[in-house]
Formats: structure tokens, sequence, C-alpha cells
């Protein structure tokens, strides 16, 4: 279950609530009954760290450039001099 931030603009309460997603956001303060009590935007609370999360480990390497070759390409040069 996530944790939300809720706070109140009335009374100025911040509080963090455990509340199942399919909950109901809380409008009421518990400190002073006000319908000002609100969902606050706040940041993730983890890291992605260690090999495979960064922007570097998915990037498709470099292709490989075509090797260059005396022939004329098609396999049926004419070595004739």
């Amino acid at each position: 279950m996530p944790i939300y931030a809720y706070g109140c603009s009335s009374c100025g309460l911040q509080k963090d609530v455990l509340q199942k997603m399919s909950d109901a956001p809380l409008t009421t303060c518990p400190e002073c009954g006000k319908d000002t009590f609100v969902k606050q935007l706040t940041a993730a609370g983890f890291q992605l760290k260690g090999s495979g999360y960064y922007a570097t480990d998915f990037k498709n390497p470099p292709k490989p450039e075509p090797a260059s070759s005396p022939c004329c390409g098609g396999g049926s040069c004419s070595t004739a001099s």
C-alpha cells in the first residue's frame, strides 16, 4: 500500500497516511476538522541503483562499419591486370 502525504491549508498539519489505492482521498483534517485536507504531490521514495538501470545500459551499441575490401563489392571482381 502506498503512503500519501496530506496537508491542511487551514491549520498547517502535515501527515503521511498509509492507504489503499482504491480508497477515497481524505478531505477532513484530523486536527481542526475542516474540509481543507488535500493530498500533496511528493517525489518518489526510491532510487534505482546497480547495473541495468542507467541510460547507457540500454542504448544500442554502435554499428560496425562495413569492411573495406579491394574488390568491387559484388564478389565477382575481375582481378586481371
